[in-house]
Protein backbone atom coordinates (compact mmCIF):
# COMPACT_ATOMS: atom_id res chain seq x y z
CA UNK A 1 0.00 0.00 0.00
CA UNK A 2 1.27 3.46 -0.83
CA UNK A 3 2.27 5.89 1.91
CA UNK A 4 0.39 8.90 2.35
CA UNK A 5 2.43 11.65 2.99
CA UNK A 6 -0.21 13.86 3.96
CA UNK A 7 0.11 11.93 7.38
CA UNK A 8 3.39 11.95 7.71
CA UNK A 9 6.09 14.91 9.72
CA UNK A 10 9.13 14.81 7.16
CA UNK A 11 12.85 16.00 7.65
CA UNK A 12 14.97 16.32 4.62
CA UNK A 13 18.95 17.45 6.41
CA UNK A 14 20.59 19.72 3.70
CA UNK A 15 16.96 20.61 2.67
CA UNK A 16 17.88 24.16 0.99
CA UNK A 17 19.95 22.36 -1.68
CA UNK A 18 19.34 21.53 -5.32
CA UNK A 19 17.67 18.25 -4.22
CA UNK A 20 16.04 19.60 -0.93
CA UNK A 21 14.15 22.30 -3.13
CA UNK A 22 13.08 19.84 -5.42
CA UNK A 23 11.87 17.01 -3.23
CA UNK A 24 9.87 19.69 -1.19
CA UNK A 25 7.89 21.01 -4.42
CA UNK A 26 6.88 17.59 -5.50
CA UNK A 27 5.79 16.43 -1.68
CA UNK A 28 3.95 19.62 -1.51
CA UNK A 29 2.36 18.86 -4.57
CA UNK A 30 1.27 15.61 -3.74
CA UNK A 31 0.30 16.17 0.25
CA UNK A 32 1.43 18.14 1.17
CA UNK A 33 2.71 16.00 4.55
CA UNK A 34 1.43 16.77 7.88
CA UNK A 35 5.04 18.80 8.83
CA UNK A 36 8.16 19.17 6.47
CA UNK A 37 11.38 20.57 8.33
CA UNK A 38 13.87 21.63 6.29
CA UNK A 39 17.40 21.17 7.94
CA UNK A 40 20.10 23.18 6.92
CA UNK A 41 23.41 25.36 7.43
CA UNK A 42 22.46 28.27 5.28
CA UNK A 43 20.34 31.18 6.28
CA UNK A 44 19.88 33.26 3.45
CA UNK A 45 18.88 29.75 1.76
CA UNK A 46 16.28 29.05 4.46
CA UNK A 47 14.77 32.62 3.90
CA UNK A 48 15.16 32.57 0.25
CA UNK A 49 12.91 28.59 0.74
CA UNK A 50 10.44 30.34 3.27
CA UNK A 51 9.61 32.95 0.54
CA UNK A 52 9.15 29.94 -2.49
CA UNK A 53 7.41 27.71 -0.37
CA UNK A 54 4.90 29.72 1.95
CA UNK A 55 3.52 26.04 2.74
CA UNK A 56 1.64 26.56 6.44
CA UNK A 57 3.41 22.65 6.30
CA UNK A 58 6.61 24.63 6.07
CA UNK A 59 9.38 24.38 9.44
CA UNK A 60 12.93 25.49 8.92
CA UNK A 61 15.30 24.89 11.17
CA UNK A 62 19.36 26.22 11.13
CA UNK A 63 21.51 23.34 12.03
CA UNK A 64 24.48 20.40 11.42
CA UNK A 65 24.24 16.78 11.04
CA UNK A 66 27.63 17.41 12.87
CA UNK A 67 25.77 18.48 15.91
CA UNK A 68 23.74 15.42 17.63
CA UNK A 69 22.23 17.60 20.09
CA UNK A 70 20.46 19.89 17.52
CA UNK A 71 19.50 16.39 15.62
CA UNK A 72 17.87 15.61 18.38
CA UNK A 73 15.68 18.78 18.55
CA UNK A 74 15.07 18.45 14.86
CA UNK A 75 13.70 14.88 14.75
CA UNK A 76 10.98 15.58 17.77
CA UNK A 77 7.65 13.92 15.98
CA UNK A 78 9.45 13.21 12.56
CA UNK A 79 8.51 9.73 11.40
CA UNK A 80 10.39 9.82 7.77
CA UNK A 81 14.06 11.37 7.39
CA UNK A 82 15.69 12.22 3.91
CA UNK A 83 19.21 12.52 4.44
CA UNK A 84 20.63 14.90 1.80
CA UNK A 85 23.45 16.93 3.74
CA UNK A 86 26.75 15.94 2.67
CA UNK A 87 30.06 17.34 1.49
CA UNK A 88 29.78 16.43 -2.21
CA UNK A 89 32.80 18.37 -4.32
CA UNK A 90 35.39 16.03 -4.76
CA UNK A 91 38.33 18.38 -4.57
CA UNK A 92 37.99 20.05 -1.44
CA UNK A 93 36.78 17.06 -0.26
CA UNK A 94 40.86 16.09 -0.91
CA UNK A 95 41.78 19.54 0.43
CA UNK A 96 39.85 19.34 3.78
CA UNK A 97 39.52 15.58 4.41
CA UNK A 98 38.97 16.09 8.11
CA UNK A 99 35.68 18.34 7.26
CA UNK A 100 34.39 15.59 4.68
CA UNK A 101 34.78 12.43 7.50
CA UNK A 102 32.99 14.99 10.13
CA UNK A 103 30.14 15.82 7.82
CA UNK A 104 29.90 12.44 5.39
CA UNK A 105 30.75 9.85 8.18
CA UNK A 106 30.40 11.41 11.69
CA UNK A 107 27.50 13.03 10.36
CA UNK A 108 25.77 9.84 9.50
CA UNK A 109 27.15 8.40 12.99
CA UNK A 110 24.64 11.03 14.26
CA UNK A 111 21.40 10.31 11.94
CA UNK A 112 21.28 6.79 12.41
CA UNK A 113 22.00 7.47 16.68
CA UNK A 114 19.50 10.07 16.73
CA UNK A 115 16.63 8.95 14.97
CA UNK A 116 16.39 5.31 16.88
CA UNK A 117 16.46 6.83 20.15
CA UNK A 118 13.77 9.79 18.33
CA UNK A 119 11.15 6.71 17.22
CA UNK A 120 11.75 7.66 13.76
CA UNK A 121 9.98 5.26 11.34
CA UNK A 122 11.92 5.50 8.05
CA UNK A 123 15.71 6.74 7.00
CA UNK A 124 16.48 6.95 3.48
CA UNK A 125 19.91 8.22 2.88
CA UNK A 126 21.01 9.60 -0.34
CA UNK A 127 24.08 8.25 -1.83
CA UNK A 128 25.83 8.47 -4.90
CA UNK A 129 27.47 6.29 -8.11
CA UNK A 130 31.29 7.09 -6.86
CA UNK A 131 30.47 5.47 -3.28
CA UNK A 132 31.01 2.04 -5.91
CA UNK A 133 34.79 0.95 -5.96
CA UNK A 134 35.75 4.37 -4.61
CA UNK A 135 39.26 6.26 -5.54
CA UNK A 136 39.20 9.55 -4.12
CA UNK A 137 37.80 10.39 -0.49
CA UNK A 138 34.30 12.14 -1.02
CA UNK A 139 33.57 8.21 -2.21
CA UNK A 140 34.73 6.72 0.65
CA UNK A 141 33.10 8.53 2.44
CA UNK A 142 30.16 8.00 0.98
CA UNK A 143 30.36 4.11 0.76
CA UNK A 144 31.19 4.59 4.24
CA UNK A 145 27.92 6.25 5.23
CA UNK A 146 26.47 3.77 2.86
CA UNK A 147 27.46 0.63 5.66
CA UNK A 148 26.90 2.54 8.42
CA UNK A 149 22.80 3.28 7.35
CA UNK A 150 22.69 -0.57 6.27
CA UNK A 151 24.09 -1.57 9.64
CA UNK A 152 22.08 0.82 11.43
CA UNK A 153 19.17 -1.76 11.10
CA UNK A 154 20.95 -4.04 13.17
CA UNK A 155 21.09 -1.26 16.32
CA UNK A 156 17.57 -0.09 16.10
CA UNK A 157 16.13 -4.13 16.26
CA UNK A 158 13.01 -5.45 14.00
CA UNK A 159 10.33 -3.04 15.44
CA UNK A 160 12.76 -0.06 15.31
CA UNK A 161 13.59 2.71 12.72
CA UNK A 162 14.48 1.18 9.19
CA UNK A 163 17.84 2.64 7.43
CA UNK A 164 18.55 2.07 3.74
CA UNK A 165 19.98 4.28 1.02
CA UNK A 166 19.80 5.50 -2.39
CA UNK A 167 22.65 5.73 -5.06
CA UNK A 168 22.32 7.24 -8.02
CA UNK A 169 24.39 9.75 -10.59
CA UNK A 170 24.84 13.00 -11.71
CA UNK A 171 22.24 15.22 -11.63
CA UNK A 172 22.24 17.43 -14.21
CA UNK A 173 21.96 21.48 -13.93
CA UNK A 174 22.85 20.70 -10.16
CA UNK A 175 25.75 23.19 -8.63
CA UNK A 176 28.52 21.20 -9.39
CA UNK A 177 27.00 19.65 -12.71
CA UNK A 178 29.69 19.56 -15.13
CA UNK A 179 27.72 21.02 -17.86
CA UNK A 180 27.37 24.36 -16.65
CA UNK A 181 31.31 24.40 -15.82
CA UNK A 182 32.38 22.97 -19.33
CA UNK A 183 29.85 25.77 -20.71
CA UNK A 184 31.11 28.52 -18.49
CA UNK A 185 34.90 27.19 -19.46
CA UNK A 186 34.33 27.50 -23.17
CA UNK A 187 33.74 30.95 -23.49
CA UNK A 188 37.66 31.03 -22.90
CA UNK A 189 38.26 28.17 -25.82
CA UNK A 190 39.51 25.58 -23.61
CA UNK A 191 37.86 22.98 -20.65
CA UNK A 192 39.19 20.54 -18.29
CA UNK A 193 38.71 16.80 -17.66
CA UNK A 194 39.99 14.55 -15.29
CA UNK A 195 40.47 11.67 -17.22
CA UNK A 196 39.39 10.67 -20.75
CA UNK A 197 38.13 7.33 -19.72
CA UNK A 198 35.18 8.69 -17.45
CA UNK A 199 31.74 8.01 -17.82
CA UNK A 200 28.93 10.23 -16.35
CA UNK A 201 25.83 8.76 -15.06
CA UNK A 202 22.81 11.40 -15.68
CA UNK A 203 19.32 11.54 -14.86
CA UNK A 204 17.32 14.68 -13.96
CA UNK A 205 16.72 16.78 -10.79
CA UNK A 206 13.08 15.87 -11.12
CA UNK A 207 13.93 11.97 -11.68
CA UNK A 208 16.17 11.87 -8.92
CA UNK A 209 13.66 13.46 -6.25
CA UNK A 210 11.01 11.10 -7.36
CA UNK A 211 13.30 8.01 -7.43
CA UNK A 212 14.06 8.72 -3.56
CA UNK A 213 9.96 9.57 -2.67
CA UNK A 214 9.26 6.36 -4.50
CA UNK A 215 11.84 4.25 -2.54
CA UNK A 216 10.40 5.67 0.96
CA UNK A 217 7.23 3.79 0.48
CA UNK A 218 9.27 0.62 -1.06
CA UNK A 219 12.23 0.04 1.67
CA UNK A 220 12.46 -2.59 3.79
CA UNK A 221 15.84 -1.86 5.57
CA UNK A 222 18.96 -2.40 4.62
CA UNK A 223 18.43 -1.63 0.79
CA UNK A 224 21.15 0.59 -1.62
CA UNK A 225 17.94 1.00 -4.32
CA UNK A 226 20.12 2.05 -7.64
CA UNK A 227 17.88 3.27 -10.83
CA UNK A 228 19.18 2.24 -13.89
CA UNK A 229 19.76 5.79 -15.94
CA UNK A 230 21.78 6.40 -18.96
CA UNK A 231 25.34 6.89 -19.11
CA UNK A 232 27.26 9.10 -21.36
CA UNK A 233 31.44 9.10 -22.21
CA UNK A 234 33.25 12.41 -20.93
CA UNK A 235 34.74 12.96 -24.03
CA UNK A 236 31.28 12.60 -25.98
CA UNK A 237 30.13 15.10 -23.63
CA UNK A 238 32.66 17.49 -24.11
CA UNK A 239 32.09 17.40 -27.82
CA UNK A 240 28.11 18.04 -27.51
CA UNK A 241 28.84 20.80 -25.18
CA UNK A 242 32.00 22.52 -26.25
CA UNK A 243 32.91 21.26 -29.42
CA UNK A 244 35.44 23.55 -30.63
CA UNK A 245 37.31 23.62 -27.61
CA UNK A 246 40.93 22.66 -26.51
CA UNK A 247 40.71 19.96 -23.61
CA UNK A 248 42.86 19.84 -20.66
CA UNK A 249 43.63 16.91 -18.95
CA UNK A 250 44.12 17.71 -15.22
CA UNK A 251 43.83 14.44 -13.25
Amino acid sequence: MDLDFRDRTILITGGTGSFGRKCTEILLKKGPPRKLIILSRDELKQNEMQQQFPDPCMRFFLGDVRDRDRLFRAMNGVDTIIHAAALKQVPFCEQNPFEAVKTNILGAVNIIDAAIDSGVDRVLAISTDKAVNPINLYGATKLCAEKLFVQGNGYSGIEGTRFSCTRYGNVHGSRGSVVPIFKKQSANGKVTVTDERMSRFWLTLEQGARFVISQIDQMKGGEVFVPKIPSIRIMDLVQAVAPDCEVEFIG
